[in-house]
């Protein structure tokens, strides 16, 4: 442990890849890191991985028995509801530095966030990928009616820290980082587009696409983008994403068996030549 008068070693790390980025930590003696279950992908033999409902930042904080079941029962509860795992993955080195290497699950970046004392970040649903022990994840409901009108912004994941930590977010496509405050102090954005933003600092709020006129209802009903938009405003960091996992999943799924049909393979064969 570190002695209260010493500061905690930072976690190093390094994101490496392009298409389909991953983060491999180097894990000091003390340090915690955790993540969510599926999102690990190798670790160092002098690394000890063990799987528990709880996380670093709230263990001890529960208390024992029936009030601490029941505590344990709802963050377990609000994590399944945002989609993410039953459990955390906690990773800890017995000895000198270890290796462990994380990834998210779609082609696209990672990002490294520096979460500093008492500061809080949002992010969409599924974007954890993992964070340093210091760092708290919750589940923020965003209210019935911005949930209900917006769909991935009903639920949001929220970080905070009171020592400060290492937070890994991954999504889809490319990133860009804007500040609304630099386009007029707003910005309107799909739902799915966001990956997260400075939860001090950035109103979140979901509207209607239009009104009710012909332009209006031409957007909603032909635009791609559904009835409603998220909206941004504020002076601090956005960060968005170039793909949605609602445009991939219906690329993919537009696309399934494409290849049979050119080729005759879903007829087994028969009429099938040459796939070049």
């Amino acid at each position: 442990m570190t002695a209260p008068d010493q500061e905690a070693p930072v976690l190093q790390h390094q994101v490496v890849g392009n298409a389909m980025q991953m983060v491999v930590c180097t894990l000091q003696p003390g340090q915690v890191l955790f993540a969510e279950a599926g999102k690990f992908l190798f670790r160092s033999g002098d690394v000890t991985m063990e799987t528990r409902l709880s996380q670093p930042a709230t263990q001890g904080q529960g208390g024992g028995g029936m009030g601490g079941l029941l505590r344990g029962a709802l963050e377990v509860g609000k994590r399944l509801a945002a989609g993410e795992s039953f459990a955390f993955q906690h990773f800890t080195t017995r000895g000198g530095d270890g290796l462990v290497a994380l990834a998210g699950v779609l082609p696209g970046e990672l990002r490294a966030i520096e979460v500093q004392p008492g500061q809080t970040w949002m992010a969409e649903k599924d974007a954890f990928v993992g964070a340093e022990g210091t760092v708290r994840f919750d589940v923020a409901f965003s209210g019935l009616r911005t949930g209900f009108a917006g769909g991935e912004g009903f639920l949001l994941e929220k970080f905070t820290s009171t020592a400060g930590g290492t937070l890994f977010l991954a999504g889809a496509g490319n990133f860009i980082d804007i500040n609304p405050a630099e386009y007029g102090g707003r910005l309107y954005v799909d739902t799915g587009c966001i990956v997260a933003f400075d939860g001090d600092r950035i109103r979140y709020s979901v509207e209607r696409v239009g009104g009710l006129d012909r332009a209006g209802l031409m957007n909603a009903a032909f635009g791609g983008e559904g009835l409603t938009q998220a909206t941004l405003e504020g002076d601090g960091q956005v960060i968005l994403q170039s793909m949605t996992i609602d445009a991939l999943a219906k690329a993919l799924a537009k696309n399934a068996g494409a290849g049979d049909r050119k080729t005759g393979a879903g007829l087994g064969g028969i009429f099938s030549g040459s796939a070049d």
